[in-house]
C-alpha cells in the first residue's frame, strides 16, 4: 500500500518540556526505522516490519507498544488467517520540537487557572461511576447520585461510562478588560471499563459554552504500570494513568498537542458575553467509540496536576 502523498500532511510540534514521552520515543534508532518505513510504504502488521527491517518479531513488537503509546503510529488489531495481527499505520508527516517556550512577554498575557476535580459544577453520568481522593474510594461505586456528594471536593480521580461533568471557570480576560487570542485547557484522561484494557478506544470530547470544540480518541485504560502519582492504596487492576492533552482553540481551529481536530474557533465561543468559561468534558451521544472516560487530577496519574485553562491575551 503507497505511502500519503500530496499536501495533506500532519504536523506535530510538541513542547519538550510536556512531550517527554514522545521525545523518549524518537530516541531510538530501530523507532525511527519502523516510523520511515510506515511513512513510506503505509499501513503494515508486526510480522511484515519485522522481514522488512530484519529484526526479530519480539523487538518490533515491543517499540511498535512504545510509538503507540506515544501516538506516534495508529495501532488496530484485526482478524488474521491464525487469531489475530496487529496493524500499524504513520500518525504524522513531520514532528517540529519547539524550544522557545513561553517569552517573558508571552507569560505576562498569559493568565492561568487550575480547577480542582471534584470542584465540577454539574454533571449527568452513567455507570460504570466513581470518584476517589488520595486516602480513599469517595462514597459508593457506581451510584451516580453520590456524584452530588459534599466529599466530591476531595476528588482526585473520577470516572463514568457515559455523560458529562461540567465545570465553571472565571473568564479573568474580561476583567482585564483584554481581547483572548487563544484559550487552552489541559488535562490527563483515558478510556472506561471495568478493571483496565489497553485496547478500548474511546471518543471523549470537550465542549466550550455549549460548544463541542473536538474530540480526542483515547486508545485504551492504562493499567499496566501503576501511575507515577497513583496511592499505593488504589488497586492495581484500576485504571492507573491516562494521557496529559492539551487542548488549544484559537483561529485557526481546534488542535489536541498539535493536531487540528475541529474547524470550531476561538469566536465562535462568544468569551466575551461571558464572565465564565464553562468547559464540560464528556462522551458525546453520537459517540462511534463510547468508551467511557477517566480524568486524573492531583495526586492521580502520571501528571499531578488539576485542570488546567490558559488564557492567552493580545498585546
Amino acid at each position: 500500500m503507497a505511502g500519503r502523498q500530496g499536501n495533506d500532511r500532519s504536523i506535530l510540534t510538541i513542547d519538550p518540556q510536556d512531550s517527554m514521552e514522545v521525545l523518549r520515543s524518537l530516541s531510538s534508532p530501530v523507532r525511527i526505522r519502523i516510523l520511515r518505513l510506515l511513512h513510506a510504504n503505509g499501513p503494515m502488521n508486526v510480522n511484515e516490519i519485522s522481514k522488512a527491517l530484519r529484526l526479530p518479531q519480539s523487538t518490533v513488537a515491543i517499540n511498535v507498544q512504545v510509538l503507540d503509546e506515544a501516538e506516534l503510529i495508529r495501532t488496530e488489531t484485526v482478524k488474521a488467517t491464525k487469531g489475530q495481527q496487529k496493524i500499524c499505520s504513520a500518525r504524522v508527516d513531520e514532528v517540529f520540537i519547539r524550544l522557545d517556550g513561553l517569552s517573558a512577554q508571552q507569560q505576562d498575557r498569559m493568565i492561568e487557572v487550575a480547577m480542582p476535580l471534584g470542584l465540577y459544577t454539574s454533571y449527568q453520568v452513567s455507570a460504570p461511576c466513581g470518584l476517589c481522593s488520595t486516602e480513599g474510594i469517595i462514597g459508593l461505586l457506581d451510584v451516580p447520585d453520590l456524584f452530588l456528594d459534599p466529599s466530591r471536593m476531595r476528588a482526585s480521580l473520577l470516572w463514568f461510562g457515559r455523560g458529562h461533568v461540567e465545570y465553571k471557570f472565571p473568564n479573568n480576560a474580561k476583567i482585564a478588560k483584554a481581547k483572548v487570542e487563544a484559550l487552552e485547557f489541559s488535562l490527563e484522561i483515558s478510556s472506561e471499563v471495568p478493571g483496565t484494557n489497553a485496547d478500548w478506544p474511546s471518543d471523549i470530547s470537550l465542549w466550550v459554552n455549549d460548544v463541542r470544540i473536538g474530540t480526542w480518541t483515547s486508545p485504551g485504560d492504562f493499567g499496566d504500570r501503576r501511575g507515577i502519582y497513583t496511592p499505593r492504596w488504589w488497586k492495581l487492576e484500576g485504571s492507573q494513568y491516562g494521557k496529559l492533552t492539551t487542548w488549544n482553540i484559537s483561529a485557526r481551529g481546534c488542535h489536541v498537542d498539535g493536531r487540528r481536530v475541529s474547524k470550531v474557533t476561538l469566536a465562535q465561543l462568544d468569551l466575551d458575553a461571558h464572565h465564565s468559561i464553562r468547559l464540560k468534558i464528556g462522551i458525546d451521544e453520537a459517540a462511534k467509540r463510547p468508551g467511557g472516560v477517566n480524568i486524573f487530577g492531583r495526586g492521580f496519574g502520571n501528571h499531578d496536576q488539576d485542570i488546567v485553562m490558559r488564557l492567552y491575551l493580545a498585546a
